[in-house]
């Protein structure tokens, strides 16, 4: 089945609203959300509008999670050839375990929209979460227009080369870290729950690269209380004590993490 090339509709629309002249969009895409080890980066690829027209990206880009290995990294040279900027900014484990998986998003976006060094008019976010307009709005000037799209990454193509540049370079940061630690297969599963990851952390424990405030191993979450009828409700969750394997939520409110589809 062949895949739809992505386009830059989107970002010349985006331009447009902006006014004439010359115009910078910007794509951005995470990858390793779901992770159980490893950073979360997020991919921003900037393009020029000028008057209604942008030049086009690589041919072959599309959603990253549609390419393969080889071809992604074949196409990374191309993408900064071919775009005003490309940058990927990260968050640490350290910081998702503190802050919370949104907050680490938005300050990994807010790394990588720094790399890029320009400023951009409006920005394509993949998704429905509105990650980066209150972290981006200053006393000084108005935060760029933040246009959210559901499956950006496979249709706009700006969002599309994000997605290269945080896929690969998250990759080999995986591959790397593998070296430390290869009981837990990261060079193959890139830190996300396979069977042999989940058994690994069973076996050995928790590496300092690890999520350690999301539901690891293979083991099932601890269940959650059952208040009985004349019983007295419990407390407030207090996060610091939180069971291992235990997501809280930014209220610490016990969930249990699901992975990713």
């Amino acid at each position: 089945m062949t895949v739809p090339a992505p386009t830059l509709e989107v970002e010349c629309a985006l331009a447009a609203v902006r006014g004439p002249g010359r115009r910078i969009v910007v794509g951005v895409d995470e990858v390793g959300r779901g992770a159980l080890a490893g950073p979360v980066a997020v991919g921003a690829c900037a393009i020029v509008v000028e008057d209604g027209t942008a030049a086009p990206l690589p041919e072959g880009v599309r959603d990253s999670k549609k390419l393969t290995a080889r071809r992604r990294e074949a196409l990374v040279a191309p993408i900064h050839a071919a775009a005003l900027a490309g940058a990927v900014g990260w968050a640490s484990p350290a910081e998702i375990d503190e802050h919370g998986i949104m907050p680490a998003l938005t300050t990994a976006a807010l790394r990588a929209l720094e790399g890029l060094g320009v400023e951009a008019d409006a920005i394509v976010l993949d998704g429905d979460v509105d990650v980066l307009t209150a972290a981006l709005a200053t006393p000084q000037r108005p935060a760029p227009s933040v246009h959210l799209q559901v499956a950006a990454d496979r249709d706009c193509a700006s969002v599309a080369a994000a997605s290269i540049l945080a896929k690969v370079a998250r990759d080999a940061r995986m591959v790397a870290l593998h070296a430390e630690a290869p009981e837990y297969g990261w060079a193959s599963n890139k830190g996300y729950g396979s069977a042999v990851h989940r058994e690994a952390i069973d076996r050995l424990g928790v590496h300092v690269h690890h999520r350690r405030s999301w539901r690891l191993g293979s083991r099932p979450a601890p269940a959650r209380p059952v208040e009985t009828a004349g019983a007295a409700a419990p407390g407030p969750a207090v996060p610091g004590s939180a069971e291992p394997g235990v997501l809280w939520d930014d209220h610490g409110i016990w969930q249990e993490r699901k992975e990713p589809q």
